[in-house]
């Protein structure tokens, strides 16, 4: 056996502890340097949308893109939660959800088989504003597909088993979500807060809804002239129109009105930010969920539409925005903090979302409503706008690079009558606003709203007082919630 001599290993232990050294001021440098700012947005260009419309005014929309052999198609039906009974919440979901269960000629489980074979998806849901169903496949088994599409659009049979099944299935996923605090906070803001009624139901209104809800609402609503197929991947405008023809070319028109239900209109912004505050005492919860909301009156369609984008990015709209830095990282309150819009036709339901624990629940009300005053009297900055722009402008564009993506993005733009253009303008309109337009709509839009707090009374009550003293507090048990009574108590 060759031996190492002593200076041989002395020199190699030099040698390991100056690489050493050397890696560790490396690794030092590089994190107390400077990250490099985002690049320059890229932009994207998306074909045009192609659009024919069949005699029975069924609007088919294509967007041709030969990248992959692949085809989403969506149907979107321009009804949804909104047409539905406050008394029968839930409704336009049970419906849409009801398609895949079974049509004349075909079982559910058939439905499912048949589209496995064919190697593709189909899903059905319904918002607010609209109901979709959705197939994905390759571009050779388009036809095969539409053939199960239509189908369950045109066929359903409404089975009463698959329908008490599903109805079981939703009540006890409501039952478990109206003990998280999240999900109750935002069940009750629909209500106080919206003047809406929870779109998924409430465990009264599921229970009433028979069979003949679920087929009248399916035969007023589900109407041709009422909805948009879209197609985006490998098919042209020829064949796609061709194959809607063949599918649904006998689907008939709307023969009514709508029904919708008219959104209040606007009420006085001049009050401070918080109007109301509404404590739901959850007792023995392990979190609560401390929550902003109002409605503000400004329409997707309308040019108001990218300065909220854009302050929804800078307030909460991911990881670094200022409600998570406040919040979450610089004083540990809470996994995530955020805020969003969800959009109606004529008005948009605003609101905050964190979770804490008991103890800093009036702690976080009091930072949240802090970050929205400074929203309305101080400037963002360019080194806080940019990145907050290219926070939007990346996810838009990498949505669009799917089929599906692509085809959720144009539903959108037809839900609220909007021109299919705007796909192309949404980078330039993002990049374009200002500081003083974000500042112009938080001191427009955001004030008098309501603070909804969900969670156990007893712990946060005393620092809720101390800190709100002037702001009457509405207290309501948890079991007590009954959202078709104006004062919500049963």
């Amino acid at each position: 056996m060759r031996k190492i001599s002593n200076k041989s290993r002395l020199t190699r232990q030099f040698i390991f502890a100056f690489l050493l050294f050397t890696f560790a001021f490396a690794v030092g440098s590089a994190q107390t340097e400077t990250p490099p700012g985002p690049a320059a947005p890229k932009s994207v260009t998306v074909p045009a949308v192609k659009e024919k419309k069949l005699a029975n005014g069924l609007t088919v929309a294509v967007v041709d893109r030969k990248a992959s052999p692949i085809v989403t198609i969506q149907l979107l039906v321009k009804s949804g939660a909104a047409n539905e009974p406050s008394d029968k919440a839930g409704l336009a979901n049970l419906t849409a959800s009801m398609l895949t269960k079974g049509t004349k000629t075909r079982s559910a489980t058939q439905i499912a088989e048949d589209m496995e074979f064919l190697g593709g998806s189909l899903d059905t849901g319904a918002g607010w504003n609209n109901s979709v169903v959705t197939a994905t496949v390759l571009s050779d088994k388009v036809d095969q597909a539409m053939a199960i599409l239509s189908d369950v659009v045109l066929n359903p049979a409404f089975d009463q088993k698959e329908l008490d099944l599903l109805k079981s299935q939703t009540l006890d996923g409501l039952t478990y979500n109206l003990k998280q605090p999240g999900f109750l906070a935002n069940y009750v803001a629909s209500k106080y807060s919206f003047d809406e009624h929870p779109a998924g139901g409430t465990p009264a209104s599921l229970a009433s809804i028979t069979r003949d809800d679920v087929a009248a609402f399916h035969s007023k609503y589900y109407k041709s002239d009422m909805a948009v197929l879209i197609f985006t991947g490998d098919i042209s405008l020829a064949n796609a129109a061709a194959s809607a023809q063949k599918a649904f070319g006998k689907w008939e028109k709307w023969s009514g009105t709508a029904g919708m239900k008219a959104e209040k209109v606007a009420t006085d912004k001049s009050a401070g930010i918080v109007k109301r505050m509404l404590v739901i005492d959850l007792p023995n919860s392990g979190q609560a969920s401390v929550n902003y909301v109002e409605p503000v009156y400004t329409a997707r369609s309308s040019q108001d539409y990218y300065p909220a984008i854009v302050l929804n990015s800078v307030l909460g709209g991911g990881y670094s925005s200022r409600l998570n830095l406040e919040i979450r990282i610089k004083r540990g309150l809470s996994y995530g903090a955020g805020s969003g819009f969800a959009w109606r036709q004529n008005l948009a339901n605003f609101s905050t979302r964190t979770q804490t624990k008991n103890e800093s629940a009036a702690e976080v009300a009091s930072l949240v409503i802090e970050e929205l005053k400074k929203l309305r009297d101080t400037s963002v900055t360019s080194t806080e706008l940019v990145p907050r722009k290219s926070v939007l402008t990346g996810n838009f564009g990498r949505g669009l690079e799917t089929t599906n993506g692509l085809a959720s993005a144009i539903s959108d733009l037809y839900s609220f009558g909007i021109p299919t253009s705007e796909l192309n303008s949404y980078m330039t309109s993002t990049n374009a606003v200002t500081d003083a337009q974000i500042r112009d709509f938080a001191s427009a839009n955001l004030a008098g709203g309501d603070m909804i707090i969900v969670g156990d009374y007893s712990v946060f009550k005393d620092d809720l007082a101390k800190r709100f003293p002037d702001m009457k507090i509405e207290v309501i048990k948890a079991d007590a919630l009954d959202l078709s009574k104006d004062s919500l108590q049963k």
